[in-house]
């Protein structure tokens, strides 16, 4: 094992209900957390990043907003966790670039181009068209370098990772995206694309959830084992210093409370909609059966050390190599 203090970063939790228990049972330091409805405008991104930031003023949800990347060890010493608001689409930006300054303001460090369809800034992987960045996305991603905000591109085009990636002059992520060379599904990323993330010094979240980690035979649910398949063929490919882990969990107390995400996924037939027909649309059936929820964190980072990651290879996927790249992108 690592160090008692490892950090541990999720750098991708797709709802939360403002409490963060699962996580700190979890052994997760910090998490991704994405704070804004996916498929609406600036209005309600607003409001919910608003009563997040009332989230971390009530002492007993047990959150420390992250602005910096030393937020993140400073949460672990006061027994908190830390905070990281993302985004999972541009959508409440509209047409207006300096609105990434204001939320910039408000919290928000994570922020992913679009969420599997077009908008104003790129395409995502559902568009069967595949382009890449328009010319406001090429403004976009260099605002949200100046500003300091990171470019997640996991739900986007193949062409839209390599331009963002060219395009950037910081660290780009993956936060939740495996390798198509292991599971040929919508969601995972080429080659080409991993070594495109992993130039600009960027890190890979290897992801848990049945969307990502799962080779389409309904006989085969998901499972550790296959995560950590894509674990080390990723490290094999671009090097164990660009993995981390996205599980793409949510942090609930009760998994009603994300019903109507769940159904939403019913929306994408490529992405989602293959795996619910296969295994149902309940939100633990979407991982593996012995990590159904955040608080099984540790069973993960156990599957890596036993598959042959060395301590110190671990300490780096479990948290470290966000935390490098995290302080390379936000000033």
């Amino acid at each position: 094992m690592g160090s008692t203090q490892r950090i541990v970063i999720d750098a991708l939790v797709f709802h939360g209900d403002g409490i963060a228990e699962p996580l700190k049972t979890g052994g997760v330091t910090a998490a991704n957390v994405t704070v804004a409805p996916y498929l609406q405008g600036m209005v309600p991104a607003f409001d919910a990043m608003a009563r997040w930031l009332a989230a971390v003023d009530d002492p007993a949800a047990g959150w420390r907003l992250v602005r910096r990347a030393e937020d993140i060890p400073a949460a672990q010493a006061e027994g908190k966790t830390g905070l990281i608001m993302g985004w999972q689409n541009l959508l409440p930006l509209e047409s207006n670039i300096q609105r990434i300054r204001a939320f910039h303001a408000m919290g928000l460090r994570v922020a992913q181009l679009t969420y599997n369809e077009a908008n104003l800034v790129a395409d995502g992987c559902g568009e069967t068209r595949g382009a890449g960045l328009t010319d406001f996305g090429r403004e976009v991603v260099k605002e949200l370098n100046r500003v300091g905000v990171a470019i997640d591109l996991s739900h986007c085009s193949e062409a839209t990772v390599q331009e963002a990636a060219a395009l950037s002059d910081k660290p780009v992520l993956l936060t939740h995206a495996n390798a198509k060379a292991v599971d040929m599904r919508v969601r995972n990323k080429t080659d080409e694309s991993i070594r495109a993330v992993a130039a600009t010094g960027g890190v890979i979240g290897v992801s848990i959830h049945g969307f990502l980690n799962w080779d389409g035979d309904p006989k085969h649910p998901p499972t550790l084992e296959n995560f950590v398949r894509h674990a080390r063929y990723i490290a094999d490919l671009v090097g164990v210093e660009h993995i981390g882990i996205g599980t793409d969990f949510a942090c609930v107390q009760d998994p009603a409370q994300v019903e109507a995400i769940l159904n939403l996924s019913r929306n994408y037939p490529g992405p989602a909609g293959v795996f619910i027909n296969a295994f149902g649309n309940r939100l633990a059936d979407r991982y593996p059966g012995d990590t159904p929820t955040p608080r099984q964190f540790p069973l993960i980072l156990q599957a890596l050390e036993r598959a042959g990651f060395s301590a110190a290879e671990v300490d780096g996927i479990a948290g470290g190599n966000f935390l490098r790249a995290f302080g390379q992108i936000w000033h």
